[in-house]
């Protein structure tokens, strides 16, 4: 169950855990705080901790709560099932689009991804199945692999070969956005360099530098550089305007 807690004169916040959370972590008694609002859905907590941030007249979280790493939508992957969240949690189309592949990474089970396309994702929804055991949701493996024959493969891509180097030298566990972003400044600066020098060999290594921090600035973040690179492309696809100066100034 997650809960939109308000401290009064002080925030409003979103946890699953009001003991630890609030009067273990942050030091407030039963008394000093309400609960504003229960449910079982992590999305629905998101948005309502959004409205009575904005309505009572709080910062409002950048990251939105069920954005946050830490609470991504988790899966655990057995012989002949995959299970989602634990018991009481709601599956969205949302949540399981987020997940974007489901992997072994150690190929005990399966030595192929899952790509979590939205056609694959709506049929998990309609065949979820709850844990008798407590753990959550599943569906059976091989009627997913049936259903969907085409749509289970080997991925790797150029973003989830960076990925996965990042992970396995432990920068996602040791570093922050905010060194990353240090470093991003860092890379745009060799990439001045190197156009002021017309050193071309520079130019495309800084180009590539800069790519592989975005994309660990935005793993950092909770979130996928290529849905960050979509969101962009969304925006600025039907954007209009004329060129000036050597640069494209919209209307």
């Amino acid at each position: 169950m997650y809960h939109v807690y308000y401290v009064k004169g002080k925030k409003v916040g979103c946890t699953n855990n009001l003991e630890r959370r609030v009067e273990k972590e942050q030091g407030y008694s039963k008394e000093d705080y309400e609960v504003l609002h229960s449910t079982n859905c992590i999305e629905t907590a998101s948005k309502m901790e959004k409205h009575f941030q904005e309505k009572l007249g709080y910062k409002v979280d950048q990251n939105p709560y069920h954005k946050l790493p830490a609470n991504k939508l988790k899966y655990m992957i057995a012989p002949t099932t995959v299970t989602f969240g634990k018991e009481g949690d709601v599956i969205t189309l949302e949540s399981l689009m987020e997940l974007g592949v489901i992997r072994d990474e150690g190929k005990v089970y399966l030595d192929y991804d899952i790509v979590l396309s939205e056609k694959v994702c709506k049929w998990i929804l309609s065949n979820l199945k709850k844990s008798q055991w407590g753990y959550g949701s599943f569906v059976y493996l091989e009627a997913l692999k049936n259903k969907f024959d085409i749509e289970i493969v080997k991925e790797d891509t150029i973003w989830t070969n960076i990925r996965s180097w990042a992970e396995e030298r432990g920068l996602y566990e040791k570093g922050n956005a905010n060194t990353q972003y240090v470093k991003l400044m860092e890379e745009a600066g060799e990439l001045a360099k190197a156009l002021l020098k017309e050193d071309e060999p520079e130019v495309i290594d800084a180009i590539g530098d800069i790519v592989v921090v975005l994309t660990n600035l935005a793993h950092l973040k909770g979130y996928k550089i290529e849905d960050c690179i979509d969101s962009a492309y969304k925006v600025i696809k039907n954007r209009t305007g004329k060129m000036s100066n050597g640069t494209f100034v919209k209307d």
